[in-house]
């Protein structure tokens, strides 16, 4: 709007630079200053006459010098050729027309041809300093964090977001925006099993039954949707069901088409399950890929780093059965038996009001063979 007030002062401005000359009557152009000049001096003459300044003779000289002066200047003022005040008229009006019609006219046409009126104002300082670089990853979260702020029911905004916060290990936060994303956009097989893999993220790889039940309906929608039936499969692994794990997965490689990117990480998912003791499920991708490059001894170093870690979550947290089962699970891989029973024990203290949850626990360590 600004811009716009903006043009219609400067077309003003110009309108009336153009009228003003216009305004003027035929008989204000000036075409008799000297005339009037010549006339002034005469009388000046007389004045000096008058009061002695100067003699007869001198006077009478300069009388004659300027009337032949101002004879020449009548003779010249008459010979030009005044235009009758009709024609004049007529003329001031055309002119005034294009003026006040024409010209705005040609200048809209312009300015929406080569112009862009349709792109929000911005400072000149912006312009110049705007560039990819300045505008980071954070800056662009936050202007999409402000944008669902003031418009909650946006729900393409919140499906654009979730999988940066998922990238960034914003889990938390992917899982928060993958629901409002199904709750705005409806469901689809493949938004459930985005947020079934936000759920296995946000609780340190362990397939939940949220996440579970996430991936089934996925499934059910479409069942080839490859990465909800790999993680159906690992958490049939993670409660002990290796035999059920393998078959989904040799399932899910039967049906994968020849050139499927995925095709290695469950052909070794099922490796896992049908040789060697079972292992902890949920690392992502880029955790395996660390762990290939690492040597052995630091392999295992970081291993119980993070087992470490979830050990002591749980000791705030010991509500968590599936971090309980995820630790029981870690321990029985590193080979402390010891520690995955005394875990299992400390999981069926801190869950005693909960006599299902600790059915679980019962059962994995079945799996696991810790008993006796």
């Amino acid at each position: 709007m600004t811009l716009w007030i903006a043009f219609a002062v400067m077309t003003a401005a110009a309108v009336l630079t153009v009228l003003w000359p216009l305004a003027r009557k035929p008989g204000d152009r000036g075409t008799g200053s000297d005339r009037l000049v010549y006339q002034d001096q005469l009388r000046e003459i007389d004045r000096d006459r008058a009061a002695g300044l100067i003699g007869d003779a001198e006077a009478e000289a300069a009388r004659i010098e300027i009337s032949r002066r101002l004879l020449a200047a009548v003779d010249a003022e008459n010979a030009t050729p005044q235009p009758p005040s009709s024609q004049a008229n007529a003329r001031r009006r055309r002119a005034a027309s294009c003026a006040v019609v024409i010209v705005p006219l040609i200048a809209l046409a312009l300015y929406l041809k080569l112009g862009a009126p349709d792109i929000p104002g911005q400072s000149a300082f912006a312009r110049a300093n705007e560039s990819g670089e300045d505008r980071s990853i954070a800056s662009l979260i936050s202007q999409v964090e402000n944008h669902l702020a003031r418009n909650p029911n946006d729900g393409t905004g919140w499906e654009v977001i979730a999988p940066v916060y998922f990238r960034l290990g914003r889990f938390s936060d992917a899982v928060m925006a993958r629901k409002k994303a199904i709750a705005l956009n409806g469901d689809s097989p493949a938004r459930e099993s985005d947020l079934g893999e936000a759920l296995v993220a946000a609780a340190d790889g362990v397939v939940t039954d949220e996440a579970k039940l996430s991936f089934q309906r996925a499934v059910a929608g479409d069942v080839h949707n490859a990465k909800a039936r790999y993680f159906i499969g690992l958490a049939d692994e993670q409660d002990g069901n290796r035999e059920e794990a393998a078959k989904e997965w040799r399932a899910l490689l039967d049906d994968a088409p020849a050139d499927a990117a995925w095709k290695d990480f469950v052909r070794a998912a099922l490796a896992r399950v049908t040789s060697g003791p079972p292992v902890a499920g949920g690392p992502s991708a880029a955790d395996i890929a660390a762990a290939e490059n690492m040597p052995e001894a630091q392999r295992t170093e970081m291993i119980r780093g993070m087992v470490q870690r979830l050990a002591d979550r749980l000791h705030a947290d010991a509500k968590d059965v599936d971090g309980w089962m995820r630790l029981v699970r870690a321990y029985a891989i590193l080979g402390d038996r010891d520690k995955a029973k005394d875990a299992a024990a400390n999981a069926r203290r801190a869950l005693s009001d909960q006599p299902d949850q600790i059915k679980r626990i019962d059962d994995l360590v079945k799996g696991l063979g810790l008993e006796g």
